[in-house]
């Protein structure tokens, strides 16, 4: 088990720990009931925090975000010499910890995406994990709540008897949400962006060998352009920059300049 605690990675702490240590902290704070946010980031979750100081401020209240992409894990490795072996990748953290909660009777709860992935993701997960108790399921609103609203999105958990949540609204949005929810929902709440997407097999995922190798963006790119070539093309080249600023002790961006929120977005 590796952990070697949060690092800075323009201006967002990143945890550097492995697969093992991840699923650990999750299930321990499931079992405890405690409040656990909890984020896989990439490149592009890294960016969002690093040119927008709320939102950094947000990403650096989360208790565990797990090095999603290679690049970060890289990162890692050559800025705080963590010697990761291999990043902690959104879709598999899910799965192991789906693969934990089903062996200690931890119910689940999934939030976001739509009511047809959902059933769909619900059916794959419990195909998988035929011990897995899903507790509940809420498609997302794809619209800001009202403080009624979201008040009443925490009772419906919380009475679900749920004791982990996962969360796929997309990132920023769900960064933001397990930020938001952490003090009201007594539990782990995971932010996994695409993971129900590839679990539920609605798109699919990059070849093992660019998986590893950095270039999943690449992949994702060729299936989905118009949606994601400003992320990539714009971010990545803004990530090498600003981590090489980093490297040489120049950083343009710092976690000291992180500005709380002034308020709730209440995405849903």
């Amino acid at each position: 088990m590796i952990d070697h605690g949060k690092k800075e990675v323009l201006g967002v702490y990143v945890n550097a720990v492995d697969y093992e240590a991840g699923v650990r902290a999750i299930i321990d704070a499931a079992e405890q009931q405690k409040p656990f946010a909890v984020s896989a980031l990439a490149v592009h979750g890294v960016m969002t925090g690093a040119l927008d100081p709320e939102h950094r401020y947000r990403l650096n209240a989360i208790d565990l975000v797990t090095p999603d992409g290679q690049p970060v894990r890289w990162a890692l490795n050559r800025l705080h010499g963590a010697a990761l072996p291999d990043r902690v990748y959104g879709p598999n953290l899910m799965l192991r910890t789906c693969a934990a909660a089903a062996a200690r009777g931890l119910p689940i709860y999934l939030y976001g995406a739509t009511a047809g992935l959902l059933d769909t993701l619900t059916t794959a997960l419990t195909e998988r994990f035929p011990g897995l108790i899903i507790a509940g399921a809420r498609p997302s609103a794809f619209r800001t709540l009202s403080a009624e609203e979201r008040a009443a999105v925490d009772r419906e958990i919380l009475e679900s008897g749920a004791r982990i949540v996962f969360v796929g609204l997309g990132c920023p949005r769900q960064e933001t949400w397990v930020y938001e929810h952490k003090a009201t929902l007594s539990m782990p709440l995971i932010a996994v962006g695409a993971a129900f997407d590839f679990i539920a097999g609605k798109q699919p995922q990059a070849p093992m060998w660019m998986q590893n190798s950095g270039l999943e963006w690449l992949f994702r790119l060729s299936t989905e352009p118009r949606r994601l070539w400003r992320r990539y093309v714009m971010l990545n080249p803004a990530f090498l920059f600003l981590l090489a600023c980093q490297a040489v002790q120049m950083p343009l961006v710092r976690s000291g300049q992180a500005r709380r929120p002034k308020g709730e977005l209440r995405f849903g």
